[in-house]
């Protein structure tokens, strides 16, 4: 009876998180491109976290992700990611909006946040992009990359096996494989306010059909300075 009660509790939950989803406001949007350049900005202004310049120049695109999750009996997992391709010309994609969420069943209390930068180091990589739905740590082969510290203490020349790799805030051991942010999606919704357009992801990132808003420069010309 009382395993009956709790997952009628929890579907109950799943139903009313789905029913009660708000629409996102723009200036919402604008918060989470700045959260995600703040992020970036997190990893590369402490040299023990750095991603190497090497790794940068040869990136073929980077997903910025912002994550948490909480619950007792139904851990709920909420976030949001914007993505950016290296286009054939060299130059950086604006920045497209991601969804990045997922709920998981069983005992869990409290919350933990995941903030994290993907690094596609391979064309087969960028177009996982393309897919309604996505997992870099399942759908690639995710690892943890080499800190600038790192790379700075060897003289060899850097090579990977790897064509995407991870990239945290955190100073402390981890692993690539427990950086799980689990599934993410396009997030159309949010591109189609902040753009003013109903172009999906592949037209986003790799046509110049769409003029950067003002609130997008400020990742665009960070990510430019990174990568040159």
């Amino acid at each position: 009876m009382k395993k009956f009660i709790s997952l009628l509790f929890a579907c109950t939950l799943l139903a009313g998180l789905s029913r009660a989803e708000p629409a996102v406001s723009r200036a919402t949007i604008i918060e989470h491109l700045d959260s995600c350049e703040a992020i970036l900005q997190d990893i590369q202004g402490n040299f023990k976290t750095a991603i190497p310049s090497d790794i940068l120049h040869r990136a073929k695109g980077i997903v910025i992700v912002n994550q948490f999750h909480a619950g007792f009996f139904l851990g709920v997992k909420d976030g949001y990611a914007v993505a950016m391709v290296r286009r054939p010309n060299g130059r950086w994609s604006v920045p497209a909006f991601l969804r990045a969420g997922e709920l998981s069943f069983g005992l869990q209390i409290g919350g933990k946040s995941v903030t994290a930068v993907y690094v596609l180091m391979d064309d087969a990589a960028a177009r996982l992009l393309f897919k309604n739905k996505f997992n870099l740590g399942a759908d690639a082969k995710a690892t943890a990359g080499i800190r600038a510290a790192e790379r700075e203490a060897t003289t060899t020349t850097l090579r990977t096996e790897s064509n995407v790799l991870v990239y945290s805030a955190s100073e402390g051991l981890y692993l690539g494989a427990t950086i799980k942010t689990g599934y993410m999606s396009p997030d159309n919704e949010a591109n189609q306010i902040f753009y003013g357009t109903k172009d999906r992801l592949p037209e986003l990132l790799f046509s110049d059909w769409v003029t950067p808003p003002p609130e997008a420069h400020y990742l665009m010309d960070y990510v430019e300075r990174l990568t040159r």
